[in-house]
């Protein structure tokens, strides 16, 4: 009697503990569309890879699957780093018309703007994800702006920052980094240039045949529209040359951190990408 009841509370314990490891993981793909707002930041400053990514994104968004996403994206969202700007405007008007933020032109407009969207969104029992494709110095503006206007919100679990790049969390101003990381759920994620690291590999120098895949033609736009602002910016007046993009291939590895906001870490490089997505 005494080892059947010690067996017994033995897969009591073991079946808790292998909750409790299921549990840690829920971060990964616990996205809730119907409730959850997903936040896109490009800083555009000053490699030109944050075109590309938006097309990858729009190109996500526009399937089926994940069309009915509550999304927005921001341009600007640069930190301390050197370097000029990559206008991206004409791009994100075609791929967001006017479900996007200018963060460049005016920050504490734009802060106020997407604050509003967090606000709704958290008031609605909704978490917030946000993933950078930049640095960090935004984001801390809208996180003392959220603490202030809703004191009773705890963004340290309501708010998920999902950041893939080592390079970017050095070029974020050290006290917005570290105020980011202590008042939301900040992962730091494998680096999404790289493949088979754990997150996908979304920067490759060698796929070109990238338009095989693409019968939409609104993605084709898109895409083209990336390519040229791309090709017309990169390297131009000291700005990054991003060597990839500058041989014809493609750069979108800062959609890894969508990736795993979504649980798509599945997908292995971008030739992947595009026999999943592109149509």
């Amino acid at each position: 009697m005494v080892s059947r009841t010690l067996i017994i509370v033995a897969i009591i314990l073991l079946s808790c503990r292998s909750n409790d490891i299921d549990n840690s993981k829920l971060q990964v793909g616990s996205f809730n569309i119907e409730k959850d707002l997903l936040l896109v930041q490009y800083d555009c400053k000053t490699d030109v890879d944050d075109l590309h990514t938006v097309a990858a994104f729009f190109t996500l968004m526009s399937n089926v699957t994940y069309s009915n996403i509550n999304y927005h994206a921001v341009a600007g969202t640069y930190g301390i780093q050197n370097g000029l700007y990559v206008p991206p405007n004409p791009l994100f008007e075609l791929a967001f018309r006017d479900n996007w933020t200018d963060a460049h032109d005016n920050i504490q407009t734009a802060v106020e703007q997407v604050k509003s969207k967090i606000t709704e969104t958290l008031l609605n029992e909704g978490h917030v994800w946000i993933a950078e494709a930049g640095q960090s110095d935004f984001t801390a503006l809208l996180i003392q702006s959220i603490k202030a206007s809703l004191p009773e919100i705890n963004t340290n679990e309501n708010i998920h920052v999902v950041q893939h790049s080592d390079w970017n969390e050095k070029s974020t101003s050290p006290n917005a980094l570290e105020f980011v990381k202590n008042n939301t759920d900040y992962h730091k994620i494998p680096d999404g240039n790289v493949v088979g690291n754990g997150t996908p590999g979304f920067n490759s120098a060698v796929y070109t045949h990238w338009k095989d895949k693409i019968t939409n033609p609104k993605l084709l736009e898109v895409w083209e529209l990336a390519f040229e602002i791309s090709n017309e910016y990169n390297g131009k007046d000291g700005r990054y040359n991003n060597k990839s993009i500058s041989q014809g291939g493609r750069d979108f590895s800062d959609l890894s951190e969508v990736c795993w906001i979504l649980g798509l870490n599945d997908i292995k490089d971008t030739e992947e990408f595009f026999n999943l997505y592109s149509n």
